[in-house]
């Protein structure tokens, strides 16, 4: 006679082994890979058409690796976490249209007119700015070698006349070198900076009293983009090397890719950037080109050759679902990937890069896409599925910005000028 026990555990694997197929099928699907989804659902049964949220799978895994990591950095003392709400996001909105349909109906959206005021000012050029996970904070670096950290609800006060508002909370000074690139982790108190002193320094922002890094990895070469691993165990650097290279936190150790994606590599890159998974990352590059790797292998999984004409290729981000990228370049276009197919889905056209590598964003909800025209001095948005222009705003820059950079929780962000002026976006009373 079977034991209940036994029955109860045995229906409970069952059930396990029956959702793991679900998401394996669903997975497969989501990336375009029909065949193999095909495949897996004859062999255990299960319905092809599954209904299962994009990437629900990656983020299983993305969880249970960094519950297994205890949430925390080896060889760094327990000061530097902060309570358990730093970084407790909700999950990620994911985009709720299909980016790759051709022929769009219905008319765009219209995005809420914001405002913009000077927070502060860097003594030379300010060349980047990054928010944290949760929207708290965000960071700017300048030609000044200096990074400022700023508190959002400190910013929100100060704006709404509260005199006795300081959002300038620190300001560290390491750097030899003009300031590239900034990231938070994602769940630490440490925010990393990429110069072109060669050096990523790590800041431990929870000491008032600290200026300096804790850590510091030197590369070989000018590091102009960082960006961390969602379980905050490995970093990217892009550099002026054309290949990407990847830290282990931990044990210094850098790794590169174990195959080289075509004989075309021969450029510097822009711009590294994790999806939100960390199953993928992405590089754009001097040399035109946009390479997609396999984020455990390493491996160069998709090369997209002449992205943006003869133009260098001025930045690339995921979507939060993993299956688009977006990019600008110096050819004067934003264009949306399909890393599946690695075909071009949508092209915002209207805002000129010409001298400097300013990027295009998203705003935190996916539905506009935003940039800065040069040639007007402006900041641009776009409907994203329609690709239509919706706004034009003045920058209130005294010459054009550099950096453009989106809150990932709601309808903020920042511009930092090559005027030396870091501006903050929100919406209009």
């Amino acid at each position: 006679m079977v034991n209940s026990g036994d029955l109860d555990q045995a229906l409970q694997d069952g059930n396990i082994v029956r959702q793991l197929n679900a998401l394996i099928v669903a997975h497969l699907r989501h990336h375009n890979l029909s065949q193999a989804a095909s495949s897996v659902a004859s062999a255990t049964m299960t319905p092809l058409d599954i209904e299962v949220p994009p990437n629900r799978l990656l983020e299983l895994v993305a969880k249970g690796l960094a519950a297994e990591n205890n949430g925390t950095l080896r060889g760094l003392s327990s000061s530097v976490l902060l309570p358990c709400s730093y970084g407790a996001t909700t999950t990620p909105r994911t985009a709720s249209f299909d980016f790759s349909a051709t022929h769009v109906k219905g008319s765009s959206k219209t995005i809420p007119k914001h405002e913009s005021k000077t927070l502060s000012e860097h003594k030379s050029v300010v060349r980047c700015a990054k928010f944290c996970p949760d929207g708290m904070f965000f960071a700017t670096g300048g030609a000044d070698t200096s990074i400022k950290l700023f508190e959002v609800p400190k910013v929100k006060q100060m704006l709404s006349g509260d005199t006795q508002a300081r959002p300038l909370i620190r300001t560290f000074y390491d750097h030899a070198e003009p300031l590239n690139d900034l990231d938070f982790h994602p769940r630490s108190t440490i925010l990393i900076s990429s110069a072109k002193d060669n050096c990523i320094k790590f800041f431990d922002f929870s000491k008032t009293t600290a200026k300096r890094a804790f850590k510091v990895f030197q590369d070989t070469h000018n590091v102009r983009s960082v960006s961390f691993h969602p379980s905050g165990e490995f970093l990217l650097a892009g550099t002026v090397h054309p290949i990407p290279h990847l830290y282990d936190v931990n044990t210094y150790q850098c790794f590169l890719p174990s195959n080289v994606p075509d004989s075309g590599v021969n450029g510097a890159i822009n711009q590294v950037r994790y999806s939100s998974t960390g199953s993928i990352y992405v590089t754009a590059s001097k040399d035109g080109a946009i390479r997609l790797y396999d984020g455990v292998s390493a491996k160069c999984i998709r090369s997209i050759s002449g992205a943006h004409g003869k133009s260098e290729v001025t930045s690339a981000v995921f979507t939060k679902d993993q299956r688009f990228v977006l990019s600008s370049g110096k050819d004067f276009t934003v264009k949306l990937w399909e890393i599946g197919s690695g075909r071009m889905v949508k092209e915002y056209l209207g805002a000129k890069r010409i001298k400097l590598r300013s990027q295009a964003i998203f705003n935190e909800t996916e539905e506009f896409v935003i940039s800065i025209d040069e040639a007007s001095n402006e900041v641009v948005t776009w409907d994203a599925r329609t690709a239509e222009k919706v706004a034009k705003w003045p920058s209130n820059h005294n010459g054009t910005p550099r950096w453009i950079e989106h809150s990932p929780v709601e309808s903020v962000f920042v511009t930092c000028g090559t005027d030396r002026s870091i501006r903050f976006w929100k919406e209009s009373v």
